[in-house]
């Protein structure tokens, strides 16, 4: 009997037979003050722009030629007399982002032996670095370099500069 009543409304739907619709539900009077206001507009969902909240604008963009910059981590540096210094390990920037100096790993053998020295950026010289062979001058001797105190994170830095060209950090309060 009940599989005979899924048939009968199965039908029923299958035939587009709905329950009537109380007509009280359809004609509900307007309230008086929605009466008289004008109907509000809705812009077309084109012209309203979606951007997030936090859209970033695009970023700049700025072009350089393969010929015009190079990288400097891992360069050789070579004194003014062509002594091999070491390699630049790392770049010191000031709290502004300007680069100060750079970091020599300096001595030894293979890495053994050797310590890691700040030199002043305006100490370098970038003339010829056109491929990863070329390396980077540095106008202090061996010596100089030798006896310039080891750098060290987290501590004071010493900058060794050529000819007092460095000038020093001012303090930000």
């Amino acid at each position: 009997m009940r599989a005979a009543g899924w048939l009968v409304l199965s039908v029923a739907i299958a035939a587009g037979f709905t329950a009537p619709v109380s007509r009280a539900a359809e004609e509900q009077p307007v309230p008086p003050s929605e009466a008289n206001a004008p109907p509000t507009a809705q812009p077309p969902a084109s012209t309203v722009p979606v951007t997030p909240k936090d859209a970033a604008p695009p970023p700049s963009v700025t072009i350089i030629g393969a010929s015009d910059a190079h990288g400097v981590l891992g360069r050789d540096v070579r004194s003014a007399a062509d002594e091999g210094m070491g390699r630049i390990v790392d770049i010191i920037v000031d709290r502004t982002g300007h680069v100060r100096a750079a970091v020599i790993d300096f001595g030894g053998f293979l890495g053994v032996g050797s310590r890691r020295i700040v030199v002043d950026w305006n100490a370098m010289r970038f003339g010829k670095i056109a491929n990863k062979k070329d390396s980077i001058t540095l106008e202090l001797t061996k010596a100089q370099v030798a006896a310039a105190p080891e750098y060290k994170e987290d501590a004071p830095i010493v900058v060794l500069g050529a000819s007092g060209s460095l000038q020093p950090l001012q303090a930000i309060q």
